[in-house]
């Protein structure tokens, strides 16, 4: 069963790290390739926009711009080795969602206002729910109705503790009144691969456009 939710759920943002280059630098840049930090694993939809991203910059650049997977702690990780970067405009973070909630959740080494700067919203985009086929539940109202006669019984999977995966679901499990297992990888695309393999129940998955 495969659900999307209404609501714009997934929101994938580029910053830039570095401040404005001299006019003299300006006119040469870039002339080396560029970085593309993706703060999660590759296979997700955050990297899947990413490296089509990647694509078309690096021919409108003429440079190629390189993906660099960073997964784990929500994407702080990967946002946090953005920030450290040389500050030359040539390491660009691409931050989905849970850049916003990372703060209330971490205890980050880095302002996520005041050390980045935003260049573009790329894109937005609604959760799906998937379920494996095993879960006799072929809509929302089944799903509900199966969770509440089996508390803790259906595990979900998501992109990690805190990441807008989870936190997505967490809302979903309050506002149904169901009680439901919360097993965390490190991105998108691992804990699809377990959903396919029937490890974990169902899954909330943004599907970015």
């Amino acid at each position: 069963m495969v659900s999307a939710t209404r609501s714009a759920a997934c929101v994938v943002v580029l910053v830039l790290t570095g401040i404005a280059l001299p006019a003299t630098a300006q006119q040469k840049y870039p002339d080396k390739p560029v970085r593309l930090i993706v703060p999660f694993p590759p296979g997700g939809g955050t990297d899947i926009v990413g490296r089509a991203l990647a694509s078309a910059v690096s021919e409108l650049f003429g440079q190629q711009v390189v993906v660099d997977n960073r997964g784990g702690a929500g994407g702080s990780i990967g946002a946090e080795l953005g920030v450290r970067a040389s500050p030359d405009g040539y390491t660009m973070t691409f931050v989905s969602g849970s850049y916003a909630v990372n703060p209330s959740l971490y205890k980050l080494a880095y302002d996520p206002v005041n050390d980045i700067q935003p260049v573009s919203l790329i894109g937005t985009g609604a959760f799906i729910v998937a379920v494996h086929p095993s879960v006799p539940a072929k809509s929302i109202r089944e799903l509900v109705a199966l969770a509440k006669a089996k508390p803790g019984a259906l595990n979900y999977g998501s992109t990690g503790t805190g990441g807008i995966t989870q936190l997505a679901t967490e809302l979903f499990r309050m506002k149904s009144g169901t009680n439901l297992t919360h097993i965390p990888y490190k991105g998108t695309a691992p804990a699809i691969a377990d959903l396919l393999g029937g490890q974990i129940h169902l899954m909330f998955g943004s599907s970015p456009r």
